[in-house]
């Protein structure tokens, strides 16, 4: 099993804007003094800049063009409706806003087999979205896909014992806990994992702070530190920077890079940037509009493909 690949699918926004339907739950999300064009128009920008990024250290960037006719204003994230798996497995997920669960396309897979990967079997957890029960994919599971353990933080948009099932399935060792941020002066669940944590090869970036419970906090750092992960650690204020948002992939000769945003490089320290640096270069690209409009940065535009070669 790898951590990290060198594919990666990307979905190119047509209809980007704030989500009203995210926001509910969605603490990092801001509204833009701008019209609906203008930002779309930003985020394609910022978009295209990422991808060229990408791709000049290497790294396979599979892009798919959004649809308008689908009026899916969250596309740009799609590693919370799927996951791709080194079996051949793809994993469907419930999403929480309805007008998300639009960017779920089945020519995603097609384009996918063009580009000679093998799909063997779907595995569809959709159908809990009926119980209003949500699990928004690699947004909500972080996989250290070596050693077979899943992390969790939950929330309106993670379900226990949806996490558990996927654990079952896909044989992972499921770590359990929560995951708060001040909000109007209430500590409230932080939509998605992957805004406060990060796992890399050989190291982890996370914002202990957020962990209120000991006990979790103790337990997610020993299960970390178990699997070899150097634990890097962040604030609470970086990681409304989204310095949690982070993703290890590999460029050419399989040289591994961390990816983020601009914004979340530039919160970071200079200690910081080292403990990271010992591990791998740093790869960042400004993604303001998308940020501040979706609440989601560098990490969930990335799906892995993980999928065997036909």
């Amino acid at each position: 099993m790898h951590q990290t690949t060198n594919t990666i699918l990307m979905i190119r926004p047509v209809n980007f804007r704030m989500n009203e339907q995210t926001a509910v739950n969605n603490y990092f999300q801001e509204d833009l003094d701008l019209k609906n064009a203008e930002i779309n128009k930003k985020a394609q920008d910022e978009f295209d800049a990422y991808v060229d990024k990408l791709r000049a250290v290497g790294v396979n960037v599979i892009v798919i063009e959004d649809k308008a006719s689908l009026d899916t204003p969250d596309s740009i994230f799609p590693n919370n409706w799927v996951s791709f798996h080194e079996n051949g497995d793809i994993a469907l997920y419930p999403m929480f806003a309805e007008n998300r669960r639009r960017e779920r396309r089945e020519d995603v897979f097609l384009r996918l087999e063009q580009e000679g990967f093998k799909i063997n079997n779907i595995i569809d957890y959709t159908s809990a979205e009926d119980e209003g029960l949500f699990l928004e994919g690699t947004g909500s599971l972080l996989l250290d896909r070596v050693n077979e353990i899943a992390y969790c933080a939950l929330s309106p948009r993670a379900d226990e014992d949806l996490f558990i099932e996927f654990c079952e399935d896909f044989e992972y060792t499921p770590v359990v806990f929560t995951a708060n941020q001040t909000v109007d002066g209430k500590r409230l669940p932080i939509y998605h994992t992957n805004v406060m944590m990060c796992l890399a090869e050989t190291f982890a970036v996370i914002c202990l702070d957020t962990i209120d419970d000991k006990k979790e906090r103790k337990n997610v750092v020993s299960n970390l530190e178990k699997n070899n992960k150097k634990v890097i650690k962040i604030t609470e204020a970086q990681m409304h920077q989204f310095a949690g948002n982070m993703l290890q992939v590999k460029g050419k000769d399989d040289k591994l890079y961390l990816v983020m945003s601009q914004a979340a490089h530039d919160s970071l320290t200079p200690t910081q940037i080292q403990l990271i640096e010992a591990h791998c270069p740093i790869l960042s690209s400004s993604l303001e509009t998308i940020e501040t409009c979706g609440g989601g940065s560098a990490r969930c535009m990335m799906a892995e493909v993980f999928l065997p070669k036909v």
